[in-house]
């Protein structure tokens, strides 16, 4: 309601532009798009936003010279073929009463640029090193330079023409325009280095040709770094006197504040700031540019929650908040807000996983919490089924609640059992490891959800054969999960399980040799659990890496965290013995001896094999039946939320359709 937010739903006009609430949605990669186009399901990705009651939509960036053009699937408005597709988005947007301003950006050396299998030319300001992509660019030639600029405006004509509101140029994360403007990376001798003038002039040349090629009407805005965070990286000062310059010289109706670089390893974590970081951390940078200028300030960075929001609003740190993630995880959060529903709010927990994991793999955009997040057009939603089941689930994880969730929302009768005394499976671990207390809020989230279905829950319930006979349920859905597999190694030195020790019911002794074979977020973070407790801690993991299996940006800020604790890292390695103080490992590759010598203690962390004893009792029943999560092969809780929602929907309607008056 307005009077809980009176900061966040109030409307807000940035140049000719009104906008209805003060919530916005950045440009990111969804990777939504057809040929460089937006497709109908990047269409229908935004329009739930649109409907979900964001104010302001900001579209991925689209790439307008054919100097960055690459095979990634991006959008590209280098063309007047554009148009139509981009028409349709804006169409969709505006149909909800939301704004839609479409990005444009050149990656300059912060790519690798791969083309039909290959490297392509990469051209940048000046040929300084790239850390994280491993480029040295060309320096762009002074006529590429000029194309440039005219590129720009005409991609801004082609979102004119496409009816969208605004534009917006990217100089953020260390891209081609922050290179341009910074002295430690553009080291240029002619007229588009040297002086701060003249390294502003591509960027302020694209500005004042983007004004004079879609005139007053439409919104022009820049998406800046408050910092970049990187050794040659932009700092805030430099960041505020360019701004200060560019709004007092009329180029632009906004500013949109975020931070960090995608140039290198420890400032991209930054790019999309995980659950490990504090919560709108980005707004003193937001505030110290607003102080200096006299037009709207936009702030990106952590902002998942309505409170914060308000919160950044109402001290005048922004103008407008970036609620990205938190619409990925539930596209309706401001109408649920607005209307006084604050406890039906599905809340990002920061996990990066099917946001920027999935770009990172070359996948679409999703949300492990939310599976129709990208799949609006291939996903059902909930529709009443024709006979009402009763319906038994097994197993209160992830993949249980939510199969249990949309049964229920399907009209059936459910019933969750669950042998724990509490539910949330895997996922209560994952919480306890250093810096991931917010995942517990993804148990947290399907929890209410269920309760508000009137789901039936019994914990301390264990199923056999006997009490599903008993029960006499319509439909099974098992979600029994996985077990750690036992340890095959010699030697009579003892290992203990890492869920014992995360739990506390085994201690290690002051010398700890951590085992993992996951390569996931659980090795990093009992090292580093046992490393604040006072252990001399190794972390032995066999694969190439540290954190192998996990989003980049996330694996990378863990990996230096690893570092500053004094942990070391023994890649390639796979434990075989532990005998007398001495583990044996060997070398993943070579199959060499690799001897950890004085280890008092080793936790392993290994891998989970699923468990299918029910799901074989349950086939002789003859019940109908279907099998969601670990117990099909233990992954991650993305796979086991999709699985709860889309292999339960799929079955149950086999068995019952839905209403012929609500069938889609």
């Amino acid at each position: 309601m307005r009077q809980l937010h009176p900061h966040l739903f109030s409307e807000i006009d940035i140049g000719p532009m009104r906008v209805r609430n003060r919530i916005l949605s950045t440009g990111h990669q969804t990777y939504l798009s057809r040929g460089g186009r937006p497709s109908e399901h990047m269409v229908a990705y935004h329009e739930a936003r649109a409907r979900g009651g964001a104010g302001l939509i900001i579209t991925e960036s689209a790439r307008f010279h054919e100097s960055s053009l690459s095979d990634a699937p991006d959008l590209t408005i280098h063309e007047d073929s554009a148009i139509a597709p981009f028409a349709a988005l804006a169409e969709a947007v505006h149909r909800h009463g939301a704004r839609i301003i479409g990005q444009l950006s050149h990656a300059g050396r912060v790519t690798r640029r791969m083309g039909d299998g290959m490297r392509g030319i990469v051209y940048a300001p000046s040929p300084v090193a790239e850390h994280r992509n491993h480029v040295v660019p060309r320096e762009m030639p002074a006529g590429m330079v000029e194309e440039v600029i005219a590129a720009a405006a005409e991609g801004a004509r082609r979102y004119r023409d496409a009816g969208y509101d605004g534009v917006e140029l990217m100089a953020s994360h260390g891209l081609l325009f922050a290179q341009f403007l910074n002295p430690r990376v553009n080291r240029r001798s002619d007229r588009f280095g040297g002086a701060l003038e003249n390294r502003m002039r591509p960027l302020a040349d694209s500005l004042a040709a983007i004004r004079r090629s879609v005139g007053p009407g439409m919104a022009l805005g820049l998406r800046i770094s408050a910092e970049e965070l990187e050794l040659d990286g932009l700092e805030r000062p430099e960041v505020i006197e360019i701004c200060h310059r560019l709004a007092g010289a009329g180029l632009v109706d906004y500013i949109n504040v975020t931070i960090g670089s995608m140039a290198g390893l420890g400032s991209s974590v930054h790019v999309v700031p995980p659950m490990e970081l504090s919560p709108a951390y980005v707004a003193t940078g937001a505030a110290a540019i607003r102080a200096a200028l006299d037009i709207p300030v936009l702030v990106a960075g952590r902002i998942n929650d309505s409170g914060v929001a308000e919160r950044v609003l109402a001290a005048g740190q922004a103008d407008m908040v970036a609620m990205t993630r938190a619409l990925i995880t539930d596209p309706d959060l401001p109408n649920k807000v607005l209307t006084g529903r604050m406890d039906e709010v599905r809340a990002c927990i920061g996990c990066n996983q099917a946001c920027i994991g999935h770009f990172h793999s070359g996948h679409a955009i999703s949300c492990i919490q939310s599976p129709r997040t990208g799949r609006e057009l291939r996903l059902p939603g909930p529709e009443t089924a024709r006979h009402p089941l009763k319906v038994m689930v097994v197993g209160g994880g992830p993949a249980g609640l939510r199969a249990a969730i949309t049964a229920a929302e399907d009209g059936h009768d459910v019933t969750l059992h669950e042998a724990a005394p509490a539910p949330g499976g895997q996922a209560r671990l994952a919480q306890m490891l250093p810096g991931r207390a917010e995942f517990g809020g993804l148990i947290t989230n399907l929890l209410g959800e269920a309760g508000r279905l009137g789901i039936t829950l019994k914990t301390g319930s264990r199923v056999d054969a006997a009490m599903i006979t008993a029960e006499a349920p319509d439909f099974v859905v098992l979600a029994t999960g996985s077990t750690m597999l036992p340890p095959e190694i010699e030697g009579e030195g003892t290992v203990l399980p890492f869920e014992e020790v995360l739990t506390g019911r085994a201690r290690t002794g002051a010398r700890v040799l951590v085992c993992d074979w996951r390569c996931d977020w659980v090795g990093i973070g009992m090292a580093m659990r046992l490393a604040a407790e006072g252990c001399h801690v190794r972390l032995a993991v066999n694969g190439a890496t540290a954190g192998q299996t996990i989003p980049q940006y996330v694996r990378d800020h863990w990996i230096g965290r690893l570092h500053e604790a004094g942990i070391e890292v023994i890649p390639y390695a796979r434990l075989f013995g532990v005998e007398d103080g001495t583990a044996y490992l060997a070398h993943a590759a070579s199959d060499q001896p690799i001897l950890c010598e004085e280890v008092d203690s080793v936790v392993l962390i290994n891998g989970r094999a699923s468990d299918t004893a029910l799901a074989d009792e349950v086939a002789r029943l003859g019940l109908p039946c279907v099998c969601v999560g670990d117990c099909n092969t233990a992954r991650t809780a993305e796979e086991a939320i999709f699985e709860g929602l889309a292999m339960t929907r799929r079955a149950l309607r086999k068995v019952t359709p839905p209403c012929p008056a609500e069938a889609s």
